[in-house]
């Protein structure tokens, strides 16, 4: 498969080979606000290799992106299209099976205004302003824009079949180089199946491989979820194609989605409905206590549209005459499931029932509820989909039948409700065959699946899931879709297992028990003992006083057109060419300021980045623009040197002055951001109660990652340095508690206590250089005693090899901040607390890695031991 070729070329170049190379630029006309995570990062690197290295790309090219539902298979789509922009391409289709999918990709590429508009507001490629217009065909298009036809697969099939006056037709593909996106590209798949010729010729597949074959550079971009590779004809077709590959599985495991539960309840439908109502609720009210805003929608879905319609008035009705009996009954049925923690927490902060029917009545209204099938669809409804996370939209519940199973972007749906119980799935051979309803309401959960971005300080990546190691926290409530079915083991055992096919849910999970061992309880580590943390604040930059500080070089080189004009003629026999005069060339040098501070102003003006209040931020010292562009420590003491024809450089008109003032300004912008962080970590480690800091906590694992992650050959519960009673870990942490194992007894002729800690999602300290969280792996405590007592606070990480660079070290792999870091903390680190007769030190060590145990072993000697 193609991308397992990718893959191997990544094993032999580096983790970050793909990643390293998206163009700047692309990631400047992206919308800012939503940040490339590091797998669409590495989908973009491998879009981009394939068009510019890859020797085996193929003319016109066809590839296709299987990407989980929610893992932003959008916004990697308008980054392609940047990326072909780039490459020539100005004309674009996008086509999908359904309409609704289609006014929502529109809003999301023409609407500046939406929340989800994915470029930037300006879209620039050098100084050129670059828009995005849709269009009907391609014939009157702007060859500047990127222009998008927008169409069903159905309706592109109808346009050129069937052409009307000013219409899309064939011809209008032969001179002109297309890129075709194919969203939820799963219905195109069918062309591979077996038809007849003419049925086949009549299809709008077939539509569709026409377009794409008409011209030798087009490119065909297929997006889905969903690819059946156990269909050998699929299989077959895509081979080559499948360039990137992100399936639910991974995206589950990269804490990108929700965790799914299912609750079972033996009651009427209604009754499931009610019971949802109420978790719902409380979810709203954990969100407002941390600071989040929150409305968790739900979604109830019945078989028919005329269910539909008899379940949204009977719900209605019932909220409508709720009583506090109804609630009662709720909380006696709630015992051993999460609703319990959802009574408890009413009973907790006073929350009578009597309160939380009106709270109820107000927030599932009628006007905050929706009936949506294909009979009552309309323009004001598709926008309320579509915005479900805006402040101003209401609604709390949409009732639907099969309308939201694809194309729908939700992060804040919580709960799901079956209010049917029929099941139409069947066993073949020990394998649970999904029928068409069980396979909808997978897609459906898939889709809810998405994960609700929030964080609690910035720190946190709001993007993930935070509470796997802390599953008793309030707030993983947040990140649990709830399933509300009926009681029918079998259907449950049908739709867990179609869920784990598709990777929603785990095979299997345990859930362990982490605790400090009531012998470390005992200690004085544990009674008295502290650990030093620090913290992150924005950067100062107090010491920049120049550009030389901020590490922006002073001297560009600049190169005029020369206008010069060249004649072969190919085919003439020896070589005959017909040259302008030659052109004598010369440098020149010129300072900034000899353009004249107009033309210099006018340079700066068209990036926000020199607006004061911005250069303030990066220059604290300055007192004015002025003083930037005038004083010798900043743009006053730049160069250009330009090269050229000697008798244009002593007179440049002011347009290239211009052009050459934005050259320098832009380059200086971009270096400027990216010279210098946001934010710093403080040098002052201040002291924290150690069993504040480290508690006892339930964890989740999948399990078949138990195994993987099991310590079997050092028993750790008997091994009186080390706190915690469990430990799962990587490889190379197993490896590295062997190592500890092995040599301790030289620690002991040293230190009369040591104590070795898991660190289990309970600390961050942040690197000085910029500021980023870090969660060393382990902390060890080791305390010796002479005339006065020393207590050595010693952080530890272990690596595994995938996290190298190309010399077998980490010094320049993306880790390597860590492990510099690290190294930094004895002599840069400071502790806030100072004790008459007790001595406190911090010292990080390198990663321990296997192969490079030695390494490892000689730091701990040299810090700890001499």
């Amino acid at each position: 498969m193609l991308y397992e070729t990718f893959n191997s070329i990544k094993e032999s170049f580096g983790e970050d080979y793909f990643k390293s190379r998206i163009d700047p630029e692309i990631l400047q006309n992206l919308n800012p606000k939503f940040e490339l995570r590091e797998y669409q990062k590495e989908a973009l690197g491998r879009f981009d290799f394939y068009f510019s290295e890859y020797q085996k790309r193929k003319f016109p090219a066809q590839l296709l992106f299987h990407m989980a539902t929610g893992s932003g298979k959008t916004l990697i789509m308008a980054a392609n299209i940047l990326q072909l922009y780039k490459h020539g391409y100005r004309n674009f289709i996008f086509f999908v099976n359904s309409v609704n999918i289609i006014e929502k990709t529109k809003d999301n590429f023409l609407n500046p205004l939406s929340e989800k508009y994915l470029f930037a507001p300006k879209i620039k490629f050098g100084e050129k302003e670059v828009f995005v217009k849709e269009v009907e065909n391609f014939e009157a298009a702007n060859p500047e824009n990127i222009n998008i036809l927008f169409t069903t697969i159905q309706g592109l099939h109808i346009r050129l079949n069937y052409p009307k006056e000013n219409s899309l037709t064939y011809e209008d593909f032969s001179d002109k180089k297309i890129m075709l996106i194919s969203d939820e590209a799963h219905h195109l798949q069918t062309i591979t199946k077996t038809q007849q010729e003419i049925e086949l010729e009549r299809s709008w597949e077939y539509t569709v491989e026409r377009i794409f074959k008409s011209n030798f550079e087009n490119v065909l971009l297929e997006f889905t979820a969903t690819i059946d590779l156990g269909n050998q004809g699929i299989k077959q077709k895509y081979e080559d194609k499948i360039i990137f590959q992100y399936d639910l599985k991974q995206f589950r495991l990269d804490k990108y989605s929700k965790e799914i539960e299912v609750l079972q309840a033996d009651l009427e439908p209604i009754d499931r409905a009610l019971q949802a109502v109420v978790l719902s609720q409380y979810r709203r009210k954990i969100a407002e206590k941390h600071k989040l805003y929150l409305k968790p929608v739900l979604l109830l879905k019945s078989k028919s549209i005329k269910e539909s319609k008899e379940n949204y008035e009977r719900f209605l009705a019932k909220i409508k005459n709720l009583t506090t009996r109804d609630v009662q009954e709720i909380s006696s049925r709630a015992k051993g499931t999460v609703l319990e923690k959802a009574f408890d927490y009413f009973g907790k902060e006073k929350i009578t029932f009597e309160n939380l029917i009106r709270e109820l009545q107000e927030d599932f209204a009628e006007e905050k509820c929706m009936l949506l099938d294909s009979e009552n669809i309309d323009e004001e409804k598709q926008l309320k989909l579509n915005s479900l996370e805006n402040r101003n939209n209401e609604i709390r519940a949409i009732f639907a039948v099969n309308m939201l199973n694809e194309g729908w972007d939700v992060l804040n749906l919580f709960d799901i409700v079956r209010l049917y119980d029929t099941r139409d799935g069947k066993w073949v051979r020990g394998k649970y065959k999904p029928g068409n309803t069980t396979m909808g309401e997978a897609q459906l959960i898939g889709r809810g699946a998405r994960y609700f971005p929030f964080q609690l300080d910035e720190t946190e990546d709001k993007y993930k899931r935070k509470f796997d190691e802390d599953i008793e926290n309030e707030l993983r409530i947040i990140e649990v879709l709830h399933y509300h079915s009926a009681h029918n083991p079998k259907y449950i055992e049908e739709i867990k297992s179609t869920l784990t096919e598709m990777g929603i849910i785990p095979e299997k999970h345990v859930q362990i028990d982490l605790f400090i061992k009531e012998s470390f309880k005992k200690t004085d580590f544990w009674k008295n003992g502290v650990i030093f943390i620090n913290d992150r604040i924005p950067n100062p930059r107090k010491e920049i006083f120049s550009l030389d500080d901020a590490r922006i070089e002073r001297i560009y080189t600049y190169e005029l057109k020369t206008g010069e004009l060249r004649e072969e003629i190919i085919l003439e026999e020896g070589e005959k060419s017909g040259t302008t005069k030659e052109v004598e060339r010369s440098k020149e040098k010129y300072k900034f300021s000899d353009f004249g501070e107009n033309i210099v102003r006018s340079a700066l003006d068209k990036f926000d980045f020199y607006k004061f209040e911005t250069l303030k931020i990066y220059f604290p010292h300055i007192k004015s623009v002025r003083e930037f562009v005038s004083s010798t420590k900043y743009l006053g003491g730049v160069e250009i040197e330009i090269s050229g024809p000697k008798d244009k450089l002593n007179k440049l008109t002011p347009i290239e002055k211009l052009e050459i003032a934005l050259f320098v300004a832009k380059n200086i912008s971009e270096k400027v951001k990216t010279n210098t962080s946001e934010f710093v970590g403080t040098n002052l480690f201040k002291a924290r109660l150690l069993q504040q800091v480290f508690k006892d906590k339930k964890i989740k694992i999948d399990i078949d990652e138990v195994k993987n992650r099991e310590l079997k050959d050092v028993n750790l519960a008997g091994k009186d340095w080390y706190a915690q009673n469990k430990f799962y870990g990587t490889e190379e942490e197993q490896n590295f508690i062997r190592f500890l194992d092995s040599f301790i007894e030289k620690l002991r002729q040293k230190y009369s206590d040591i104590a070795l800690l898991r660190n289990e999602k309970c600390f961050q300290i942040f690197d000085f250089d910029e500021g980023r969280p870090f969660e060393p792996d382990f902390i060890m405590i080791l305390k010796k005693r002479n005339k006065a007592i020393s207590i050595y606070q010693v952080f530890i990480e272990p690596k595994g090899d995938q996290f190298k660079d190309k010399q077998g070290k980490f010094k320049d792999s993306k880790e390597g901040w860590k492990e510099k870091f690290l190294l930094e903390l004895e002599n840069k680190a400071v502790t806030d607390l100072e004790l008459e007769n007790k001595y406190f030190k911090l010292i990080g060590l390198p990663f321990y890695n296997e192969k490079l145990k030695k390494e490892f072993e000689e730091a701990l000697e040299n810090k700890i031991l001499s």
